[in-house]
Order: C-alpha cells, then sequence, then structure tokens
C-alpha cells in the first residue's frame, strides 16, 4: 500500500480522528458579565414608547400614502354628496328600470360639487377678466398661509416625537398679544410698529409652548395633557383679557372684542387692494424655508432628529434631552405665534376675539400629519386644505352642498392617514420594511 496520505486527509487532524473529519471546535466561552454592565430592562415607559413609535411609523410613511390617503377620503366624501342629492334619491327609486339616470345624477352631483369647490379655490370660468378668474387662487394661499405655520409648529413638534396638540392656545397667546400692540400704539411708522407687533406674537406664542416643554423636561409630564389644559389656559386668558378696558376691549361686553388694528400694523397686501393675499403667506414660505434649513442642515436639527429616533440613545450620546424638548417647543409655539399673527394682522383686522385661531390649531395638526412632518410636504399639505376652505364655501353657495363636508374630507384624510396598514392592504401595496 501506497505510504502518501489520502485525498481526504488534511494536516492538522487529530489523531485517531477518522481521515476527511473535521476537528471539533468547542464554542467560545460567553464572556461574564460584572455586576455594574448587566442591562436591566426598563418597562415603564412602553406605553410612551410605543405611541412615540407609531407616531414615527406616521410621520416616515412615504408620499404615496399620503395622496392614496387624500384620495380615500375624497372617494368616501363623493359617495356622501351623492347620497344627499335629492336626484340621485329620486332616481334610485328605478334604478333598475332606467339605470342610466341614475348614473347621470350622480355624475352631475359629485361633479358639480367638485368643480364648484375647484371655481373657489383655483380658477372661475365663469367670470369675465383674468384677475377675477385668480381671484380664488390668491383666496386659496391667504387661507393656506396660517395653516402652513400652524403645520409647522406641529411637524418640527413631531419630529422630537412631541405630541403638540395645544396649537389653539399658542396661537390665540401669540395672537393675542400681536393684537395688543397692533392696536394699543399709535403713531409708530410702518417699518417699527409692524415687525414689533410680529416679534411680540412669535415671543409670546414661544413662551407659550416652552412652558409645555420645559414642563416635559424638569417633571416628565405628557405634552398631550399638558398642551391641552395650557389650550384652554390660554383661551380663558385672552377671554380674561377682552373684558379689560387697559388690556384689550371695553368692560361689559357679551361677546368681547379688541378694537380695530391701527393701519401700520396690517400685514400689507402683496398683489394690490383687489386681491386679499398679504405678507402673511410670505412669510410663511420664509418660515418654510427656515425650519426646512433647521431640519436639514443645522446641529440643532440633527439634536431634534436624534431625539425623536430615540432619546435614550441620544441621551447616551450626550444630547441634552430636556433642553432639546423645551429648545424644539418653543420654536414650534414661535411657529403657531406666527399663524395666529397672520390671522389677526392680516384677516381679522377689524379686532379679535377668543375665536383668533378659527379652528387652525386643529387642523395644524391634519396638516403636519399629511405633510409627514416635512417643510416642503406641509407647505403642500396647507395649500390643499387653503383650497378646500376657500372652495367649501363657493360649493355651498353653488350646490348647496354643506360646508361642513370639508370638515368630514379632512377628518376622513386623518383617519386614513393614522392607519397605514389599512391603506396598504385596500390598495394592495407591499408592507413597510421595518427601518
Amino acid at each position: 500500500m501506497s505510504d502518501k496520505p489520502q485525498p481526504d486527509d488534511k494536516p492538522g487532524d487529530k489523531p485517531g480522528d477518522k481521515p476527511g473529519d473535521k476537528p471539533a471546535v468547542e464554542p467560545p466561552a460567553e464572556p461574564e458579565l460584572l455586576e455594574s454592565e448587566v442591562v436591566v430592562e426598563d418597562t415603564s415607559g412602553e406605553g410612551t414608547d410605543r405611541s412615540r413609535s407609531l407616531l414615527r411609523e406616521i410621520v416616515s410613511g412615504n408620499a404615496l400614502a399620503g395622496v392614496l390617503a387624500v384620495f380615500l377620503a375624497v372617494l368616501v366624501g363623493s359617495i356622501m354628496i351623492a347620497a344627499t342629492d335629492e336626484t340621485v334619491r329620486e332616481t334610485a327609486g328605478y334604478v333598475t328600470a332606467r339605470p342610466s339616470d341614475f348614473l347621470n345624477a350622480v355624475w352631475d352631483a359629485i361633479s358639480g360639487a367638485y368643480s364648484a369647490m375647484f371655481r373657489g379655490a383655483v380658477f372661475n370660468n365663469l367670470v369675465d377678466g383674468p384677475a377675477k378668474q385668480w381671484r380664488p387662487l390668491t383666496e386659496t394661499l391667504k387661507y393656506a398661509g396660517p395653516l402652513i405655520l400652524g403645520g409647522l409648529g406641529v411637524g418640527i413638534a413631531f419630529r422630537a416625537s412631541l405630541f403638540n396638540i395645544g396649537g389653539r392656545g399658542q396661537m390665540i397667546i401669540g395672537g393675542g398679544a400681536a393684537a395688543w400692540v397692533g392696536f394699543r400704539f399709535d403713531g409708530l411708522p410702518m417699518i417699527v410698529h409692524l415687525p414689533l407687533a410680529v416679534i411680540v406674537g412669535m415671543v409670546f406664542g414661544a413662551l407659550w409652548g416652552g412652558l409645555a416643554g420645559l414642563l416635559k423636561a424638569r417633571t416628565g409630564a405628557h405634552e398631550v395633557i399638558v398642551t391641552i389644559m395650557l389650550n384652554y389656559v390660554g383661551y380663558y386668558l385672552v377671554f380674561w383679557a377682552l373684558t379689560k378696558d387697559w388690556l384689550l376691549a371695553t368692560p361689559g361686553s357679551v361677546n368681547p372684542k379688541s378694537p380695530p388694528m391701527r393701519d401700520s400694523a396690517i400685514l400689507p397686501k402683496v398683489l394690490g387692494d383687489q386681491f386679499n393675499l398679504h405678507l402673511g403667506f410670505v412669510l410663511a414660505l420664509v418660515a418654510v424655508a427656515v425650519v426646512w434649513w433647521i431640519l436639514t442642515r443645522s446641529t440643532l436639527g440633527y439634536r431634534i432628529r436624534a431625539v425623536g429616533e430615540n432619546p435614550h440613545a441620544a441621551r447616551a450620546s450626550g444630547i441634552n434631552v430636556g433642553w432639546t424638548y423645551t429648545v424644539v417647543m418653543m420654536i414650534a409655539g414661535a411657529l403657531l405665534g406666527l399663524g395666529g399673527v397672520n390671522q389677526v394682522l392680516g384677516t381679522v383686522t377689524s379686532g379679535v376675539s377668543t375665536d383668533i385661531d378659527a379652528g387652525i390649531g386643529f387642523d395644524a395638526i391634519t396638516v403636519a400629519l399629511l405633510g409627514r412632518s416635512r417643510p416642503l410636504g406641509i407647505l403642500a399639505a396647507g395649500i390643499l386644505f387653503g383650497a378646500f376652505k376657500a372652495g367649501g364655501f363657493t360649493m355651498q353657495a353653488s350646490e348647496n352642498i354643506s360646508v361642513d363636508l370639508v370638515l368630514v374630507v379632512q377628518s376622513l384624510i386623518v383617519l386614513f392617514l393614522a392607519a397605514p396598514p389599512l391603506v396598504r392592504a385596500i390598495f394592495r401595496l407591499p408592507a413597510q420594511e421595518a427601518k
């Protein structure tokens, strides 16, 4: 027999092993953890972590989910329009005999409603003259200004995983402070009076929002509860101020209202007196650019995003989480305060009352969700909701459809945005990969 090694023999085989067998390798022993290195799972904040995870899932979705949510909301709104139309209900009684009458009635009801909304929000082809035809678009942009500012205020808080539900209170406080400056000081030139009113409104909004952030940072109070309660505090504080003649209004009034704004404190119209579009929309565009820069190009934006992704990891990396909470809520409050300024110095210049925000404080939540808390997305969502608001009045006037239908559509958008799995299931989209 040959003494040459067989093909299966490998150098280093232990004596006694069969040829070709791999050597037995024992797994390395796991290192023992010192007592100081033992990691104890903290389950005290499981509910908060789950809520923040849900918020991140909603906010981090792609643009397609937002478009589909709007489409589903408009579709459901179309069904409601058809169901409430008298002609549709009448033709439904003999739909089996003449289905064409029913289908034509449904089409006329839906197309009539949305074409009226388009005429009231974008372009009115039923009037003469380019100025009158494009006037609806300027109304849309006018309504979009405070919605964009409010959406930015809510959205930047969302990026830090903070539920800023206090938009109404921050708008009321900021708007009330700006209104006081707007009518109290007389004789100031516009170059001084207008910036002063704007800055005061932003500062008071920032202080009101920062109060919620400070309570969150110092005491761990949940921002949802704090901001909701501050809404009521802000509302009744301004109501009390409106009953004091040395603050905002004349005492003893059933519906207290402040005096009208001075001409030197009113936001000027950007396209002339024939349009209602004022400088507030330009301020909203500037705010979009500033928030985009903060979130994507600044160290503060990195800290905000890091805290929003994982506050525990951010704290471990040296980021002061409490300070970040306070600062981001101050920025959010300043933006919402600027939205209140937009209202009192640009839209409601004849005097303000406790309904300064006109529901925008809560609509801003929808705008932020639809815009995925991205500045450009919030800009688009704010214009869309401004179109809903401007076109809703025309739809009600020409088609006798309640303007409350717009609120239903907005609520449905929130519903579909808050349920991404539902949207994916309806359109059979692939599941979103975990990041």
